[in-house]
């Protein structure tokens, strides 16, 4: 029976940063089943991840309640912590093979740091639709996977007060929505939306920081950089802008562990 840990990524703290479940599976379950249990879990994601061999390589998928995604930040800092927690694996390294091609995670003290392509996005037009839904107009507008909506101060992100009615007439998937300022503690603050899903706005959403990281290196001028996801759980992450990477640093805490009964 596979076991199911429910993992709080990017927190120390229960209840805080954004959960994820990491299912660890000996061979890998038909589609249909992967997304059933994603669904069953209604988590922002659900990891599964196999062993490729006993040196710290592992395959990994990610599922949205909804659809399965090409990268997930919070669910594979939450596998790795698994890993590293629970399986008792000794090394400091973790090799994943994803459909976004070979991911590390590397493990220093309490911190886990994720190594991802970088996404660098550039400057578009922004939809009238985006617009008419978020309702706050944004200084500058660029677009990667997801579009990057850039606002003058951390309290504007905090405002936004998004019409997800508006929003959820349109299709990003596997894509969605940032909105981001510079932050008042740390570099920069941000939120993330994700129309027509069924959990709308992600608590911490490593992927955006794909994205989100090479902006604010360009823009501040440094390489090394803090950040918080500005949801009401809110998320603590570390950033290194490495040119055609990026290493997204943060803890993880468990929550629970169970076993999938099918």
């Amino acid at each position: 029976m596979p076991t199911l840990y429910h993992i709080d990524a990017f927190t120390q703290n229960p209840f805080g940063g954004n959960p994820a479940a990491v299912c660890h599976l000996e061979q890998w379950l038909s589609d249909d089943q992967l997304q059933a249990i994603a669904s069953e879990n209604f988590l922002p994601e659900t990891a599964f991840f196999i062993a490729l061999n006993n040196h710290g390589y592992y395959q990994i998928r990610w599922f949205t309640p909804d659809i399965e995604m090409d990268l997930c930040g919070h669910a594979t800092l939450a596998t790795a912590h698994v890993i590293f927690n629970h399986l008792n694996f000794e090394g400091k390294n973790i090799t994943f093979q994803s459909a976004s091609g070979t991911l590390h995670v590397s493990k220093e003290g309490d911190f886990l740091t994720l190594d991802f392509p970088s996404r660098i996005p550039e400057k578009v037009n922004l939809p009238e639709i985006i617009a008419e839904g978020i309702g706050i107009k944004p200084l500058e507008v660029y677009k990667s996977r997801d579009y990057v909506l850039i606002y003058d101060c951390e309290q504007t992100i905090r405002d936004i007060n998004p019409n997800q009615q508006i929003l959820n007439q349109i299709n990003l998937d596997p894509g969605g929505i940032i909105v981001t300022a510079k932050g008042n503690n740390v570099d920069f603050v941000s939120r993330f939306f994700t129309p027509q899903a069924s959990i709308f706005e992600d608590p911490v959403t490593g992927s955006a920081h794909c994205s989100l990281i090479p902006f604010w290196s360009t823009r501040l001028g440094k390489q090394e950089l803090t950040a918080i996801q500005l949801s009401k759980r809110e998320g603590y992450l570390k950033c290194v802008n490495s040119g055609s990477r990026v290493k997204i640093s943060g803890r993880c805490c468990t929550f629970s562990i169970g076993q999938i009964l099918m």
